[in-house]
C-alpha cells in the first residue's frame, strides 16, 4: 500500500561522513576517499584525497548552534534509523535527500584530478545512498543521486545507474557535457531523462567555472563578434536574468536552448531557491525579451523563442522554498502545482524542530486542497512517490 503524505520536505541534506560510503571505492582509489580528521576541541572534519587543506564539515544542531562535533552525534549525520526519529521529531513523513557538503560533486571534482577515481567516489556515493541508507525507509529516505562532471558519456552512465539503483532523482551540478553553458550535444542526456522518466533537479544552480576559467554564459551563433561583450563586461543573456535569483541564470539559458521545446515532457526542480521572487523576475523576463531579444538576435544570435520565455518557465520549472511567506502569497503568479516546501535539515536556514511551527504560520489561510499540494502532492507528483512500494 502507498503511504499516505501529510508533509514532504523537498530538500534536506546528508551530512554524513563520507568514509560511511568509503569502502564501496574501489580499493585502488581507496587511499583518495575521504577520511575523518579529529580536531584538538574533541570535533571532527574531513580530508579529500591528496588535499593539503581541511574541508571543515557543515553541521548544525538545534537552536542554529554551530559548534563542531562528532559525525554521530551532530542532526542530519548519523544513521537511517537516527534520521526516521529526526523526521519523527520534525513532524516530518519524508524527505528528499540531497547530499551535504561532504557528498556534493563539486568538493569532490575540486578535491581529485584523477577522472576515474572521482567518478569512482561518486558511484560509491550513489550505491551507499541506495542500498544501504535509503533501503532501510525507502518510503521515508527519497534519495537523489549524484551526476560526474567529466563528460556526457559519464553523465548518462551514471544517470543510468542510478535509475537501475531505483533512487528518485538526480541532481545535476553543471550541463551535462561538463561545459558551463548548454550544447546541443547534451540533448542525448535530457531524452536519457524522458526515456527513463527519471526526475531531474538542481541544487540552487549549476556551476559556471570550469578549471578556473570563466566562459560566456551561451553558445552563440555569432560569437566570434564579442567586442561589444568586451566593452560592456556583459553577455548578452544577462539582460534576461536581471532581477532573478542564481537559479536564473541557468533557467534562462536552457530555455534558449530550446531544451524544453525538444523535450515538451521535461521537468526539472530548482531546490532551495524560494519563490518570493520569481514573479517580478518573470515581468521582468517578458519585458528583457521583447526589449532587448532582437537585438541579441541580430548581433550574437541569440535564438527566437515560439512563446514568452515566462510561459516556458511555469510550464517546465519547479521551485523549493523554506520559511516564505511571501512565496505562498504569490502562488498564483508561480504555479500552485510547481511549489515544494523543504525543511532544508540540518543547515542552519532549516526550523528542525519546529518545522511544524512554521508551516502553520506561513501557509496560515490558504485552502487545505493548495496546502496540501505545497506539502506533499507536488512532491509526490515530480519524484513518482505513489511508485514507492
Amino acid at each position: 500500500m502507498t503511504r499516505e503524505y501529510r508533509v514532504i520536505s523537498a530538500d534536506s541534506h546528508l551530512e554524513v561522513a563520507g568514509d560511511r560510503w568509503a569502502a564501496r571505492v574501489p580499493a585502488k582509489y581507496r587511499d583518495l576517499a575521504p577520511r575523518r580528521v579529529k580536531l584538538p576541541n574533541g570535533g571532527e572534519v574531513q580530508v579529500l584525497g591528496s588535499q593539503s587543506n581541511i574541508e571543515p564539515r557543515r553541521t548544525f544542531r538545534k537552536g542554529y548552534d554551530q559548534r563542531a562535533g562528532t559525525f554521530e552525534d551532530n542532526d542530519g549525520a548519523g544513521t537511517p534509523e537516527k534520521r526516521l526519529q529526526e523526521q519523527d521529531e520534525d513532524g516530518i513523513d519524508a524527505e528528499v535527500l540531497f547530499p551535504g557538503t561532504n557528498g556534493c560533486t563539486k568538493l569532490l571534482r575540486n578535491g581529485l584530478t584523477d577522472d576515474e577515481a572521482y567518478k569512482a567516489m561518486v558511484r560509491a556515493y550513489n550505491d551507499w545512498l541506495a542500498e544501504d541508507y535509503c533501503s532501510v525507509a525507502p518510503d521515508r529516505l527519497i534519495g537523489v543521486g549524484l551526476l560526474p562532471e567529466v563528460d556526457l558519456d559519464s553523465a548518462i552512465d551514471e544517470l543510468e545507474h542510478c535509475a537501475r539503483l531505483g533512487l528518485k532523482g538526480v541532481q545535476l551540478d553543471a550541463f551535462p557535457s561538463a561545459e558551463v553553458y548548454p550544447t546541443p550535444e547534451d540533448d542525448r542526456f535530457y531524452a536519457a531523462c524522458v526515456d527513463m522518466n527519471m526526475p531531474l533537479c538542481a541544487h540552487i544552480g549549476l556551476h559556471q567555472s570550469r578549471g578556473g576559467e570563466i566562459k560566456p554564459l551561451f553558445k552563440y551563433s555569432k560569437s566570434e563578434d564579442t567586442s561589444l561583450m568586451k566593452s560592456t563586461g556583459r553577455d548578452p543573456i544577462t539582460k534576461f536574468m536581471l532581477h532573478g535569483r542564481p537559479p536564473s541564470r541557468d533557467i534562462v539559458r536552457l530555455v534558449f536552448a530550446g531544451v524544453f521545446d525538444k523535450f515538451p515532457t521535461l521537468n526539472m526542480y530548482f531546490a532551495e531557491t524560494q519563490a518570493g521572487w520569481v514573479p517580478y523576475w518573470l515581468e521582468r523576463l517578458d519585458d528583457a525579451y521583447h526589449r532587448d531579444h532582437p537585438f541579441a538576435h541580430e548581433v550574437w544570435g541569440l535564438p527566437k523563442l515560439d512563446r514568452l520565455p515566462s510561459e516556458i518557465v511555469k510550464e517546465h520549472i519547479w521551485w523549493g522554498f523554506t520559511n516564505d511567506g511571501f512565496g505562498v502569497e504569490s502562488r498564483y503568479h508561480i504555479g500552485v502545482d510547481h511549489m515544494m516546501w523543504e525543511s532544508d535539515f540540518p543547515h542552519d536556514i532549516s526550523s528542525f524542530p519546529h518545522s511544524c511551527e512554521v508551516i502553520d504560520t506561513i501557509f496560515k489561510g490558504v485552502p487545505e486542497d493548495e496546502r496540501s499540494k505545497m506539502l506533499a502532492k507536488n512532491c509526490i507528483k515530480f519524484f513518482h512517490l505513489d511508485e514507492v512500494a
